[in-house]
């Protein structure tokens, strides 16, 4: 099939995107991502390289916990499949290039594409390209800058051609901002005062799902919060968030009540979310004659 199929290494691209706009690799929470606009880049580069149409676009990431609210929001878009490996105990990820070479292979032995844009730089997939070239696919391998010093020189002299994308083109979909979420944990951040006159305003369950909702990129709110109310199930960081946050407001382990409760508090937090986003997007009204 003439077809061209993308796959994304998803830990090069926030680890080196955030170098070239960051000046140094971040975490993931300090890097935020334009989902719409970076399919969009992604489809428009893949067909314009190849002079074909898009099949689908493969994106390939770890995770410690299950599905992020990113990897949901994602898998969402059109054209679009996530496929996951896991983060071990000391931050590696693994899995993810034997899940980018076995679908690299098998569609190219199934003759589905006839050319691959790959966006990595680890060398361990060079015999995924080795392969898919024997069955007669063509492979682009997307860099970014340096992408003599970012990607292995043996998967640059593997690839059919190499391309490199620099600030200008990451800038179109990524923006660097470490976020300061967390920071109410230490206690550290609060004003003095402030924690005791919310505390009897506020119950500590919907405290702890305001937190941990706040910390949701407004792009996957809506996603996360669809995904919520379908499977009544939330993302195991997520999840893990809200029960960590919950034992230190109550001082001891949660029993199931109060579980469930701080769970449903999430979920009408990220309600509230999106009544705010909705309510940002509409047009202002000028007041009636005579109204201040």
């Amino acid at each position: 099939m003439d077809r061209v199929a993308v796959f994304v290494d998803a830990g090069y691209l926030f680890a080196q995107g955030s170098v070239v706009l960051g000046g140094e690799k971040l975490a993931r929470g300090g890097i935020d991502l334009d989902h719409g606009a970076v399919i969009a880049k992604l489809k428009a580069f893949a067909e314009g390289c190849s002079n074909l149409d898009l099949l689908r676009i493969y994106w390939y990431d770890g995770t410690g916990q299950g599905p992020t609210p990113q990897h949901i929001t994602l898998a969402e878009q059109a054209g679009v499949k996530v496929r996951l490996g896991f983060v071990n105990s000391v931050g590696q990820q693994k899995g993810v290039d034997s899940l980018i070479v076995t679908d690299m292979i098998t569609l190219a032995r199934n003759r589905a594409v006839a050319e691959c844009v790959l966006l990595s730089g680890d060398e361990d997939l060079r015999v995924g390209v080795q392969l898919a070239q024997e069955y007669g696919v063509r492979v682009h391998l997307l860099g970014i800058k340096p992408a003599r010093g970012s990607q292995s020189l043996f998967l640059l002299q593997e690839a059919d051609a190499t391309y490199e994308w620099g600030a200008s083109d990451l800038e179109q979909f990524l923006k660097c901002s470490p976020r300061k979420v967390s920071e109410p944990d230490s206690g550290e951040s609060v004003p003095p005062g402030a924690e005791e006159s919310s505390d009897a305003a506020d119950p500590w369950e919907e405290r702890v799902a305001r937190e941990v909702a706040a910390g949701v990129p407004a792009g996957e709110v809506s996603a996360l919060a669809d995904n919520i109310r379908r499977t009544n199930r939330r993302p195991g960081e997520i999840d893990a968030s809200l029960l960590a946050r919950s034992r230190r407001e109550v001082g001891r382990d949660l029993n199931p009540a109060q579980k469930a409760m701080v769970r449903d508090a999430f979920l009408s937090a990220l309600e509230v979310r999106l009544d705010e986003q909705a309510g940002d997007d509409k047009p202002l009204v000028d007041p009636p004659a005579g109204i201040p």
